[in-house]
């Protein structure tokens, strides 16, 4: 059985104007890992934190108190962007490191990158749910390959919001045409991040890589705010090429010609630019 964790990054707020503080895209990305894997995983996850963060936690703590502890994405952008040379540089070493893990597990992303136009409609609810309905379907066609099964955990937010996007998924496998997701097992359930070490490497994914290096390759030179910053750029050059790698992708031979579909796909509002820009060296 295949896990897939589900955070996200960024608002779903309207971007009014180039140096408008409202955060000028939104993430969705889910990480897929083998349920065989989680227990090894999370293990390697604790020592990370031990690692960088030896103070995160009061003398005597049991070691699996570390889980509770969350180091937070965004918070580690904000130490790549605006702290010293110290904590970019435990920023980097870091997200390395993460990267080592999601590729020693063998871990997969599928999600959805959102760049809000400049006074664009944007529905908040609606794109959260598509992103939702996005990763239920490339990760269903996984599961179809491997001839798996599978589970959807979503980072919680809150009641109302968690039923609308878990009914949406119900309405997709119980429609009279049939189920669009035979292979996953139930609705999306909801899971505290602080809970599951997938849902915080999750959010590492969405807040401290994908987002900032969407940023970086779809805002910088257009929109002027707090949110696009000069030094995600080495996020790109780092990072590009080993994030493309993870992602799941598979030949729609339906197409012509036939071409690369499902990974993480962007809807560029602002500049129309293709995802390949984000997953390449700039």
């Amino acid at each position: 059985m295949l896990i897939c964790y589900v955070d996200e990054a960024g608002c779903t707020g309207v971007l009014p104007d180039p140096s408008s503080s409202i955060q000028p895209l939104f993430v969705v990305c889910g990480l897929v890992v083998d349920q065989a894997r989680i227990h090894d995983l999370t293990k390697d996850l604790l020592g990370l934190k031990r690692r960088f963060f030896p103070r995160s936690v009061s003398p005597g703590t049991p070691a699996l108190g570390w889980i509770l502890v969350e180091i937070k994405g965004a918070e580690i952008r904000k130490q790549l962007a605006a702290g010293s040379k110290r904590q970019r540089r435990y920023a980097i070493g870091l997200l390395d490191n993460v990267l080592d893990l999601l590729e020693k597990h063998e871990c997969r992303l599928i999600g959805r990158v959102w760049v809000k136009g400049i006074a664009a409609p944007f529905d908040g609810r609606a794109v959260y749910t598509w992103s939702i309905q996005y990763v239920h379907q490339w990760f269903n066609a996984w599961l179809e390959g491997k001839k798996d099964q599978g589970l959807v955990i979503c980072d919680s937010r809150n009641k109302q919001l968690n039923t609308v996007v878990s009914h949406s998924i119900f309405t997709e496998k119980f429609r009279v045409a049939g189920d669009k997701h035979p292979r996953i097992l139930e609705m999306p359930t909801f899971g505290h991040s602080e809970n599951h070490a997938g849902l915080q490497l999750a959010d590492l994914v969405c807040s401290a890589l994908l987002f900032p290096m969407a940023v970086n390759a779809y805002c910088a030179g257009v929109v002027a705010s707090v949110h696009v910053r000069p030094e995600y750029v080495v996020l790109r050059d780092r990072y590009a090429a080993r994030l493309e790698a993870l992602q799941h992708r598979v030949h729609d031979t339906s197409r012509v010609p036939p071409r690369l579909v499902g990974g993480v796909m962007v809807n560029d509002q602002l500049g129309r630019k293709p995802r390949n820009v984000m997953f390449s060296a700039p």
